[in-house]
């Protein structure tokens, strides 16, 4: 009997539904081990006597590397090939959010923290360019997937390491972040074990000088940078300040609520935007509106502590969701397929390094004046410029 014709359809099919499934599975890699931190931000303060300003710095220390690392990121796709370097990205997370474990001083804390965030760093540019590569017909639809998944990981910790985590720990926050660790592991085996072995993610390039660096006189890499700078901003810093905040308002008891709610709130968008994402790909009007309703939700945060602290956070969570989904959409509906890593990376540099930026000036703003709100005050100026840099772009016809 001959062989059917549909097989090769068949295939195709099993092909792209593994590609988003573990498209979905690596995102969660891109978040997991880092928000596995702030549910437990207060108790590192105290075990290490930490002011404001270093609570910052070692909150700061996943987007500098994301700046300073997600070149490599680039650089493995050109030596290693789509998936080696994806799995490799995975693995090197999942090693340095364990040895994050054994951190008995700050100092150690932080040199496990970078190797961790080199991990992610490395993840970030690669993911657009395996979207373009599994799903090349189906971007928004990719994209969206492996944020959703990122959302996902982001949900998980904020939601269960203060209520599930540390009580099966025994209350140790060195011991939650192993905990953590562990599914990152899994992802990698399961990513490697799976994934699609198509030619675009299996080649690697010899005796071919193939570009890796960003064309920096580009100037689309400069704009979707301080876009991108924008939206990671204000996630990290509202991650970052919203539990001493709190704490400082004698409001501990709303710390793990603000936090879960400000991540969980990123999901019912993530899960809207699967359903429309094709639709509203490179559409000025959402990221208007993220931007506004933003800058509405931080003043409530920080104006308006008490039963709606939990409602504010929420919100915030869904605006960013909303602009980060749509923006990663943008490195690979814009650029050729072979420069989709490299332009990604730059922008991802340039982004992430303003984030810590903002995230020390808050934290130097709230010790240098005593005020607490203050530390608000580089969000609440990111989300006004995330607004006027969406029609910078409009402007440009990236945007319509």
């Amino acid at each position: 009997m001959p062989p059917s014709t549909n097989a090769p359809a068949r295939s195709v099919r099993a092909d792209t539904i593994t590609a988003a499934l573990l498209l979905w599975l690596a995102g969660n890699a891109l978040r997991l081990t880092i928000l596995a931190v702030p549910p437990i931000l207060a108790f590192i303060r105290d075990d290490f006597h930490l002011s404001a300003t270093e609570v910052a710095i070692l909150s700061s220390i996943p987007p500098a590397l994301l700046a300073i690392a997600a070149l490599a990121g680039s650089l493995l796709v050109v030596r290693l090939g789509l998936l080696n370097a994806l799995v490799t990205g995975i693995a090197i997370t999942a090693a340095g959010s364990a040895l994050r474990g054994w951190s008995d001083t700050y100092a150690i804390l932080i040199v496990t923290t970078i190797v961790m965030s080199a991990g992610v760093a490395m993840l970030q540019p690669i993911m657009p360019t395996i979207v373009r590569a599994w799903m090349p017909r189906r971007i928004g639809l990719g994209t969206a997937l492996y944020t959703n998944g990122l959302l996902v990981g982001e949900v998980f910790p904020t939601l269960l390491t203060i209520s599930l985590v540390l009580p099966l720990v025994g209350g140790s926050w060195r011991a939650s972040l192993v905990f953590w660790s562990i599914p990152i592991a899994v992802i990698a085996l399961v990513v490697w074990w799976k994934a699609p072995r198509t030619p675009d993610v299996m080649r690697v390039p010899a005796n071919v000088p193939l570009k890796w660096l960003p064309d920096w006189h580009l100037g689309l890499v400069w704009r979707l940078g301080a876009f991108f700078g924008c939206i990671n901003a204000i996630y990290f810093g509202a991650n970052t300040f919203i539990p001493i905040y709190l704490a400082s308002k004698g409001r501990s008891d709303l710390i793990g609520g603000a936090l879960a709610a400000l991540n969980f709130g990123q999901l019912p968008a993530s899960f809207l935007l699967l359903a429309v994402a094709d639709r509203l790909q490179r559409k000025a009007w959402p990221y208007y509106v993220s931007g506004v309703v933003s800058l509405v939700a931080i003043l409530g945060l920080v104006f308006d502590v008490g039963a709606t602290t939990v409602w504010w956070a929420g919100l915030l969570g869904f605006c960013e969701a909303t602009g980060l989904i749509l923006a990663l959409m943008l490195p690979p509906l814009l650029c050729e397929p072979e420069d989709v890593a490299r332009t990604a990376a730059g922008t991802f540099t340039l982004s992430y390094g303003g984030t810590v930026v903002i995230a020390i000036i808050g934290g130097i703003a709230w010790d240098a004046s005593g005020i607490p709100a203050l530390s608000f005050a580089p969000l609440a100026f990111c989300a006004a410029a995330f607004v006027v840099l969406a029609a910078l772009l409009r402007s440009k016809r990236e945007l319509v």
